[in-house]
């Protein structure tokens, strides 16, 4: 008995149509080569002084511990802490630096503050000692400078008091010194007063206009009054 072969239903076809060879020029290239996307080379970067102290300091600590623990003791998380080591000493370092650095900035600002002061209390002190405070006064409110103005009434006051010895002046004191050494309360209460507002204007910086002026003018009138009468 013959079998039939069965027959294949499918049809082969085939292109007939001529091969056209794609040329790619250099031209074709170029932005494909300076497309960072197509560049595939890698290079390993030269070991800095940084990674070469990390690495040293790392296998010291690792031997150390090994000789301590026994040889391959120290790895897993031993290891993993052992790689933090630099850069924990990293921010010791950073930490320390910038203590110095705030040290000297805080110690700079309190030589210039002190420095500052005694400028301040060498003025004080010309002022008292050599010129006629009344002539500053007048000088003061032809410039309609009432702030100026109250402080020379101030100075003439501390001058008034030490020459009357109600008390003793001295540059390097402060107005509450001045305060504590009055015993009579007929000037101290009155100068409490006056030495408050005089620190809120010169000190504070606090505004004065005339008005405000004449106002803390017969203050300092009926406080020289009181001086003499107690001097």
């Amino acid at each position: 008995m013959a079998f039939a072969m069965p027959q294949d239903s499918l049809k082969i076809s085939y292109d007939s149509e001529p091969l056209k060879v794609k040329k790619i020029s250099d031209a074709d290239l170029l932005p494909y080569q300076n497309d960072k996307a197509f560049n595939y080379e890698t290079f390993e970067a030269e070991a800095t002084w940084w990674d070469n102290f990390k690495s040293w300091l790392g296998n010291l600590m690792l031997r150390t511990l090994e000789l301590i623990f026994g040889v391959g003791k120290a790895s897993g998380i031993l290891a993993g802490l052992i790689r933090l080591v630099p850069y924990l000493l990293l921010g010791l370092l950073i930490y320390i630096l910038i203590r110095f650095f705030l040290n000297i900035n805080a110690r700079a600002l309190q030589a210039a503050q002190k420095n500052q002061s005694l400028v301040s209390l060498s003025e004080e002190e010309h002022i008292i000692k050599n010129e006629n405070i009344h002539d500053l006064i007048q000088e003061a409110l032809l410039k309609n400078d009432f702030r100026l103005a109250v402080r020379y009434w101030y100075l003439h006051l501390l001058k008034l008091m030490g020459e009357k010895e109600l008390i003793a002046w001295e540059p390097q004191k402060t107005n509450d010194d001045y305060l504590r050494e009055i015993s009579n309360s007929g000037l101290k209460d009155p100068f409490t007063h006056i030495t408050h507002l005089y620190n809120f204007i010169w000190y504070g910086d606090f505004p004065i206009d005339e008005t405000g002026y004449q106002r803390a003018k017969q203050t300092f009138l009926s406080i020289e009054k009181s001086i003499q009468k107690n001097g």
